[in-house]
């Protein structure tokens, strides 16, 4: 039973049916599923579908957008549970657009894309600077920096941004990762960032394979 229920999850989630994804979960743990599995095997088990599905460019970003909605209403019902539970994220991230640059979609759909594999986000808006990108990486214990940028004149911020790392200190314990329309592997390289990807999805499931490595997993 508790399949059918977790597979439901996942397949409402991934129509982007928030009020029947909210129902289902509230059953599943009134059926005494525990709020990590409904978190691991429906909600992200479902989010995971819809990366992989975008990647192949089989949905689109509205799509992308009503399941991250619908994921939401479903995790806000379980982080109660969760905490009960003593489940932790399995890694932090803070998320910008680079300071000059007001860009933010795709942004949102990297940030949808993370929470969707388990990572705790700290969101710090557009137009960020590279120091609070960095104060923000070292007072919030973020394993990654993620690095936005849309406009060609703002892409050597995030070069600023891994040299302000370096000056703190933190090269060693902190991935950066950068992307947007003009960013690209061979700039990601020139500026000694750790990681470009060419979209969402494949940037979450980057990002999780840096904290696996950072906590030596």
């Amino acid at each position: 039973m508790s399949n059918e229920t977790l597979n439901e999850i996942s397949a409402q989630l991934q129509r982007g049916r928030a009020k029947i994804v909210k129902e289902l979960v509230t059953n599943a743990l009134e059926a005494g599923l525990s709020a990590e599995e409904i978190l691991n095997d429906g909600l992200m088990a479902g989010m995971n579908e819809v990366g992989e599905k975008f990647k192949e460019g089989t949905v689109y970003v509205p799509e992308v957008l009503v399941a991250a909605r619908a994921m939401n209403a479903g995790v806000e019902i379980l982080k109660p549970h969760l905490a009960a539970e003593g489940v932790k994220a399995t890694g932090r991230v803070c998320i910008g657009t680079v300071q000059g640059d007001l860009h933010d979609i795709g942004k949102n759909l990297v940030k949808m894309m993370l929470e969707g594999k388990g990572l705790e986000v700290i969101d710090l808006g557009t137009d960020v600077s590279p120091d609070t990108f960095v104060n923000t990486a070292v007072e919030q214990d973020c394993q990654i920096i993620c690095c936005s940028a849309l406009l060609t004149t703002t892409m050597g911020v995030m070069e600023e941004v891994v040299k302000k790392a370096e000056a703190a200190g933190i090269r060693d314990k902190v991935r950066i990762m950068v992307g947007g329309a003009p960013v690209d592997e061979a700039f990601c390289r020139k500026i000694g960032a750790d990681k470009y990807t060419p979209d969402a999805a494949s940037a979450a499931d980057a990002a999780v394979a840096f904290c696996k490595e950072l906590k030596g997993a």
